[in-house]
């Protein structure tokens, strides 16, 4: 009887249905779950006949995902991954450099605060001693600041290294994936849980390079960095390392025999944002580093190479730079003592000519490559001034950055995540749904019953 038929049919129909709203029901909290349903169609009736129609079916599986959502939140995790990793680094130079008790300003001030002081009285062994002191506190200070830029550069190389490991094997569970996707897919398996893992994989990904998906026909993704450079297709996955090659190195990818060289610069995501800090941030900064100290140091030993000391002789270095050496950069020359301070400028005793000169040197410009041409005595402030910016700067955008990508996860939620509400809706709506058509089937059975009698 075809009332028979279309009532069990609505009851297996209406079955499919709470089996998928008990599948979100219990997966409510699942990190990534993407919400299911299911697609009832309609069964036509039998041609030249009159029926009514044979029923429902279960036409598909539904997936509630919306592709450009995806897509934004992948996105939104490359900005955050890139600005969030560097922003420590950032943070940690501007508090050293911009200490008032440990910053390069401070120890060139109170060098030549000493000098100044042994202008009173150029023949006092104290004050002079203060001097030679002083020029080892202000080197130290250097090189300490400079030791932690070289810090610095160890901890991205071994953040880089680190990362590496976990971006490959992301890469190779995404490969994984469309494998097996594709073969369920083939035998008409519900892939909605592979999807979902593989969806959190990309996200992993996109937070450590910016990449672009695509998603394909065959139901498989196809992953690439934002230069082109492939890293998913279908079941194969590409393998990212730095090498190393006469001291320099490089990021590469190497995918199915063919190595591409990558610039990590722009690879986007933590890893581009750590290599962009490393060249754009930190490198520089070494460098204005590196030249205050050179150039001050070649001013103040050529300005006691023109005076003479107490003895009469020429006066001689004060101030040794060692441009190869993170922790001696600037250093006051060995054996040196407050005697072989050349402050006279003619060889007579207590002449302080030449220490006069010594003390202009501070308002005596320099030049430094990401400044230009500034005072000796401004520089460290205008360097401190540009992290300054810089590290602000790059915090602003972290902000931004985390404010869109809770709007995209919003976002995504709004379509993909379990509405709890929603879904117990649903499960009385289904469950009444079977419940009536388990009526209908008791219904078709008495009236079959009642037409068996009407021949007993």
């Amino acid at each position: 009887m075809t009332i028979s038929y279309n009532a069990l049919s609505g009851a297996l129909a209406a079955q499919a249905a709470l089996n998928t709203v008990s599948q979100n029901i219990a997966n409510s909290q699942t990190a990534g779950y993407t919400r299911q349903g299911v697609l009832l169609q309609a069964i036509a009736g039998d041609v030249g006949t009159k029926s009514a129609g044979n029923g429902v079916q279960v036409g598909s599986l539904l997936r509630f995902s919306d592709t450009y959502k995806t897509q934004q939140l992948w996105r939104t995790n490359s900005d955050q991954g890139q600005y969030q990793q560097v922003q420590p680094y950032l943070t940690q130079m501007e508090t050293v450099m911009g200490d008032n008790t440990s910053s390069i300003s401070y120890g060139i001030d109170n060098f030549f605060t000493a000098l100044n002081a042994a202008a009173t009285d150029p023949t006092s062994s104290p004050l002079r001693q203060q001097v030679v002191t002083s020029a080892d506190s202000m080197s130290q200070q250097i090189n300490s600041i400079y030791n932690v830029t070289a810090n610095q550069l160890v901890s991205i190389q071994q953040q880089q290294n680190a990362i590496l490991p976990s971006l490959n094997e992301s890469l190779s569970g995404i490969a994984a994936l469309n494998k097996q996707i594709l073969a369920m897919s083939g035998a008409g398996t519900n892939t909605s849980a592979l999807q979902d893992k593989r969806d959190q994989l990309i996200d992993s990904v996109a937070s450590q390079v910016a990449v672009e998906v695509v998603t394909n026909p065959d139901g498989s993704a196809s992953v690439s960095l934002k230069s082109g450079q492939p890293l998913v297709v279908q079941d194969m996955s590409a393998t990212l390392a730095y090498t190393t090659v006469s001291g320099t190195t490089t990021l590469q990818s190497t995918f199915a025999s063919t190595t591409f060289k990558l610039d990590d610069t722009k690879v986007g995501g933590q890893l581009g944002g750590l290599g962009d800090y490393r060249d754009n941030t930190l490198k520089p900064l070494q460098t204005s580093i590196k030249e205050i100290a050179q150039q001050m140091s070649d001013k103040i030993n050529t300005q006691l190479q023109a005076g003479y000391k107490t003895d009469g002789t020429a006066g001689q270095d004060l101030l040794v730079f060692n441009p190869d050496s993170a922790t001696g950069l600037l250093q006051v020359a060995s054996g040196f003592t407050s005697a072989d301070l050349a402050f006279s400028s003619d060889g007579t005793p207590g002449d302080s000519g030449n220490l006069q000169k010594l003390v202009d040197v501070k308002s005596q410009n320099i030049t430094l490559t990401s400044l230009g041409s500034v005072l000796l005595s401004d520089a460290d402030s205008q360097v401190v001034g540009q992290l300054g910016i810089q590290s602000q700067q790059n915090q602003s955008l972290l902000d931004t950055a985390t404010t869109v990508r809770t709007q995209a996860e919003d976002d995504w939620k709004s379509t993909s995540a379990v509405n709890t509400d929603e879904e117990a809706i649903n499960l009385v709506e289904f469950q009444n749904m079977y419940q009536a058509n388990m009526k209908v089937i008791a219904v078709a059975n008495t009236l079959f019953d009642a037409t068996l009698s009407m021949f007993g």
